[in-house]
């Protein structure tokens, strides 16, 4: 019978406890949700807006306005009234605000939008036309992979749990190795992902787990160390050093089209599989050795009692596998519907 260990009890039951969360609140919560979402959608958007004149304080007739945003497929445009005002609903995050108008020359301003932000950039005044000019500018693939990290740090399961090593973006680009790391420790750090290990601790020292540490707050200081300790080296070595090394993306990308059966079968096959940097599929060595890692590392802190050989590390990676074929199941079917700002992408 194959027994599972501290060290991989320590690594599922985070991943568990992230995915029961969401699929036990949406049973229980229905109600709720049905009350509260007439109020979500009555929240006011984001928008720009301002004033455009000439050198002299005068409206300009005639201008127009268009945002464009990376995260959203078209660009707002908008033209300003008689007194040049003029104002544009937008998503939150960086934009392009242009400006352009008969006899002047072209404006661009460059801006930040934070959720439910009404953004007023005050009087803005056009030049007089005396060349014209093209200028095109280039959005590195370096820039659009940042800007993928900013959305999907922002993904939370009702709000919650962090839910960011997953794509939702059909044309996402791959992630430089500062973005991977930049995903790994952002979960790491972040107070949900420190709030499971503690409740972890707790659960191991009311069922007698892990007697060595003893009882008491010591007791509970060492179980908590040691489940966050275990947890974060898998993640920081199955999504941050060795997809680094190996030029793998750690995150879930995610499917959404095809037959029922099509996307559990790419939601399976992604626990043993991932996509390179180069874009091709191929075996995910990154999550396989992470977890092996993971496991044989805790030996040097987890009490001699509860440590396991290569033998027992090895089957429990296998467990490992099919709890990860269990979480993109969740992902594919049930995270999406529950995560905040997924549904703004295309």
């Amino acid at each position: 019978m194959i027994k599972l260990t501290e060290q991989y009890w320590f690594i599922m039951s985070r991943k568990f406890a992230l995915l029961a969360f969401p699929a036990f609140a949406l049973l229980s919560n229905t109600s709720a949700q049905l009350v509260t979402g007439g109020t979500q959608m009555e929240r006011k958007s984001s928008s720009v807006s301002g004033v455009i004149t000439d050198q002299q304080g005068n409206p300009i007739q005639g201008a127009t306005l268009s945002l464009k945003q990376l995260t959203v497929g078209s660009a707002n445009t908008a033209v300003p009234d008689e007194e040049g005002s003029f104002i544009i609903s937008a998503a939150p995050g960086s934009f392009d605000l242009q400006i352009s108008a008969p006899g002047f020359a072209a404006k661009t301003v460059h801006g930040e939008l934070g959720d439910n932000q009404q953004l007023d950039l005050g009087r803005m005044a056009l030049r007089i036309e005396t060349a014209t000019a093209e200028v095109t500018v280039t959005v590195t693939e370096e820039q659009l992979a940042e800007e993928q990290v900013k959305v999907e740090e922002t993904q939370r399961i009702l709000g919650v749990v962090p839910n960011f090593l997953v794509t939702y973006d059909p044309k996402a680009v791959r992630l430089h190795a500062r973005q991977k790391y930049e995903l790994a420790l952002r979960t790491l750090i972040d107070p949900e992902t420190i709030g499971v290990d503690l409740a972890s601790a707790g659960f191991q020292q009311a069922a007698g787990g892990l007697k060595r540490y003893g009882t008491g707050p010591d007791g509970f200081a060492k179980r908590f160390a040691a489940s966050y300790g275990t947890g974060s080296m898998d993640t920081i070595l199955g999504s941050a050093v060795l997809p680094s090394l190996l030029k793998q993306d750690p995150r879930y990308f995610y499917k959404g089209a095809g037959t029922v059966k099509q996307r559990a079968l790419y939601a399976i096959g992604m626990s043993v599989m991932c996509k390179g940097d180069n874009g091709h599929w191929q075996y995910n060595y990154s999550g396989l050795l992470g977890g092996l890692a993971a496991g044989g590392i805790s030996n040097l802190y987890i009490p001699p009692a509860n440590r396991n050989g290569f033998g027992l590390t090895f089957e429990n990676t296998l467990i490992g596998v099919g709890s990860s074929a269990i979480s993109n199941l969740f992902q594919e079917f049930l995270i999406r519907k529950v995560t905040r700002s997924a549904k703004h992408q295309p």
